[in-house]
C-alpha cells in the first residue's frame, strides 16, 4: 500500500472537512458541495452541480479522463442522520482520531468513502485513462433518496454514461451484490374528538391507527413464518415495521388525529405494492369503521416517505468478478439496509455496493471508521485506476 501514503493524508484531511459540515438531511448541503467543487477546481477538475427544486441541496458530478462511454462511477451520499439525543463524548462535527479510529458523524455512513473518492480524483486525472472515472455526490439518501433519484437518469445525457457504479456504503470493503428494496410511508388518521364518555359520537383516531399497526405487526409475523426465503440476506425474508406513533393529549378526550410511520424492506421479487394494497384494504374495512352503525368514521391519508428499489447483481457478472479481484475476496454478500444502488441499476448502470467501515457503527453515537478501512478503500480505488488505463 505504499502508493496510497499521500492519498491517505489527503483523504483524512478531506474527511475532517466533510465531517465539519452538519449535513443532517434536514439541513442544506450546499456549503459542503461548494467546498468540494472548489477543492476539485483547484486541481483542474470541473464539476457539474444540480440543485433540488427548492435550491437548498445539490448533487455534484465530476469526470476525469476521456469523455467516452464506460468506465467507473464512484457514488457517495453526503447527508447524515441526526445526532439529537445521542450521547456523544465531544462535538460530533469535529473529527477526532483515537486508538486507530476516526470518530465523527458520517465517518462510516458515508463520508469516509466520499473522502477517499474525492482524494483519488486528481490521481486518476494524472493517469493515461482509456475510460473515465465519475464522482457522484448526492443528497437525502437517509430520507427520500431524491438526490440519486434525480441524478441517476441524468448520467449519459450531458456526458457519456459510466459503464458501472460503485456505491461506497459501509461493507468492510466486501462486495455486496444485492439489497432489499425499501419503502416507507407516513400515515395520518383523522377522527372526531369529544369526551370519552360519549364514544358513540366520536371517532377515535388512535384506535384506528392501533388497528393498522396491529395489522402491520401480524404481516411481519406472517413473512417471518411463511414468506419466501432468499439466503444471504439477514433476515432472509421481507420485513414489515412500524416505527413511530403519535396521538392524544389527555386520557378522557378522544383523539381526533393519530400519525404513524411504517416501512417494508422487501426481498428482490417480493411485491411491496401488494403489501400496501392489503394494508389499505384492512384500514378501510376494519380500522376506520365507526364504533356504532351510522356513527362518525375516521379517514386515512397516506404519503410515501422514501422508496429505494432493491438491486440484484449476478454472482458471475463482470462487475462482481472485478470487485472480487480488486478486494481480494472470493465471495459476495447481500444486505437488508437500503442504498442508492437500485436507482443506478434502474437507470441501466451495472452497480455494486462496496465501501469502508461497517454498518454496525453507522447512525450510532461516537460513530467511527477504522483508519485501516480508509487505507483498504484507497488501495482498492488505486487498483481500480489500473484497470481503466490505456
Amino acid at each position: 500500500m505504499a502508493q496510497i501514503g499521500e492519498a491517505f493524508d489527503e483523504a483524512v484531511d478531506l474527511l475532517d472537512r466533510l465531517v465539519g459540515f452538519d449535513t443532517t438531511s434536514r439541513n442544506s448541503n450546499l456549503a459542503l458541495i461548494e467546498a468540494v467543487r472548489a477543492w476539485l477546481a483547484e486541481r483542474g477538475i470541473d464539476s457539474r452541480i444540480s440543485l433540488d427544486a427548492e435550491g437548498r441541496k445539490a448533487n455534484l458530478h465530476a469526470v476525469v479522463g476521456p469523455r467516452v462511454a464506460g468506465g467507473a462511477a464512484l457514488s457517495a451520499h453526503v447527508d447524515c442522520v441526526p445526532v439529537d439525543g445521542q450521547a456523544w463524548l465531544a462535538d460530533p462535527f469535529v473529527l477526532r482520531r483515537q486508538d486507530g479510529r476516526l470518530i465523527g458523524r458520517g465517518t462510516t455512513d458515508m463520508k469516509g468513502f466520499a473522502a477517499c473518492a474525492i482524494a483519488m480524483m486528481p490521481r486518476y486525472a494524472r493517469l493515461d485513462l482509456a475510460r473515465p472515472v465519475h464522482l457522484l455526490l448526492t443528497y437525502d439518501e437517509e430520507t427520500t433518496g431524491n438526490g440519486a433519484r434525480a441524478l441517476a437518469p441524468m448520467l449519459g445525457t450531458q456526458e457519456p454514461p459510466p459503464g458501472f457504479c460503485i456505491v461506497g456504503e459501509p461493507t468492510g470493503m466486501a462486495p455486496v451484490i444485492a439489497q432489499k428494496g425499501y419503502a416507507s410511508w407516513d400515515a395520518i388518521v383523522t377522527g372526531l374528538s369529544g369526551h370519552s364518555s360519549r364514544a358513540g359520537e366520536t371517532a377515535n383516531a388512535l384506535h384506528a391507527a392501533a388497528e393498522g399497526i396491529a395489522w402491520l405487526a401480524a404481516e411481519a409475523r406472517r413473512f417471518a413464518r411463511e414468506g419466501r426465503r432468499a439466503e444471504g440476506f439477514d433476515p432472509p425474508f421481507t420485513t414489515v415495521h412500524a416505527g413511530t406513533c403519535n396521538a392524544g393529549s389527555i386520557l378522557n378526550t378522544v383523539p381526533d388525529r393519530a400519525d404513524f410511520t411504517f416501512e417494508v424492506r422487501s426481498l428482490p421479487g417480493d411485491d411491496v405494492a401488494a403489501v400496501l394494497r392489503a394494508f389499505l384494504d384492512h384500514m378501510e374495512r376494519v380500522a376506520l369503521a365507526p364504533l356504532l352503525p351510522g356513527g362518525p368514521r375516521c379517514t386515512l391519508r397516506i404519503a410515501p416517505r422514501s422508496v429505494l428499489p432493491g438491486f440484484d447483481l449476478a454472482e458471475d457478472s463482470p462487475l462482481t468478478l472485478l470487485m472480487q479481484r480488486l478486494t481480494g475476496r472470493n465471495s459476495a454478500g447481500r444486505v437488508s439496509y437500503g442504498t442508492e444502488a437500485g436507482l443506478y441499476q434502474s437507470a441501466g448502470i451495472a452497480t455494486i455496493v462496496c465501501g469502508p467501515g461497517h454498518i454496525a457503527q453507522a447512525h450510532q453515537p461516537e460513530e467511527w471508521i477504522a483508519v485501516s478501512e480508509i487505507e483498504a478503500c484507497l488501495d482498492v480505488l488505486h487498483r481500480l485506476g489500473g484497470t481503466l488505463v490505456a
